[in-house]
């Protein structure tokens, strides 16, 4: 028998011969029918090899991102780029550590959008311009008006109704927001 011979021989017999006794190993029957379970069992022993893949949103199949998500309590958006899918599974616990927040408004708006927005506070009553004089009149806490914030956005071809939706779903219920949505300035092709 030729060693390629051989080497064929191998390929036809299972690796499963390795754990019984060895006076089993020589028969070539039961190392074609053992074959049978070894191509079945196969890919499952790959996949529990691999286990830990699936549940990193970095690196899971783009058909277990939703499920992943669930586990948050996540329901992503199909119409989504993949890459920002899996970017907000994987920062799920820290947006919602942050909730409510401006840096937690902030961030989830970066991953939809790619850019970081402008978020302004403002509190009715707390500004002092340059003709403010201290003194009677001057008002320096907040009149009751309730609280309100600016975002203002940068967005190209992005759905206006989804950021609204995002900043409904992540700010707090009785704060009032103005959204600004800035164009991209267009350069003309001469340097004008």
């Amino acid at each position: 028998m030729s060693e390629l011979e051989r080497d064929a021989a191998l390929d036809r017999r299972s690796k499963y011969l390795d754990y019984l006794p060895g006076i089993y190993r020589d028969n070539d029957f039961l190392g074609r029918f053992l074959l049978i379970f070894q191509n079945i069992l196969d890919p499952i022993e790959r996949t529990v090899d691999n286990l830990h893949c699936y549940f990193d949103p970095r690196m899971t199949p783009p058909e277990f991102l939703p499920w992943l998500a669930s586990w948050v309590d996540l329901v992503l958006d199909p119409t989504w780029p993949e890459e920002r899918r899996r970017e907000l599974v994987a920062s799920a616990a820290e947006l919602f550590r942050w909730r409510g927040t401006r840096k937690g408004l902030s961030e989830y708006l970066r991953i939809y959008t790619g850019k970081t927005p402008e978020i302004i506070e403002f509190i009715e009553g707390m500004r002092l311009g340059p003709e403010a004089r201290l003194g009677m009149g001057t008002r320096l806490g907040s009149s009751g008006g309730g609280y309100h914030f600016t975002v203002t956005i940068e967005s190209e071809g992005l759905d206006i109704e989804k950021i609204k939706a995002i900043i409904e779903s992540q700010k707090p219920a009785h704060v009032l927001y103005t959204l600004h949505v800035k164009r991209p300035q267009r350069e003309d092709a001469d340097g004008d």
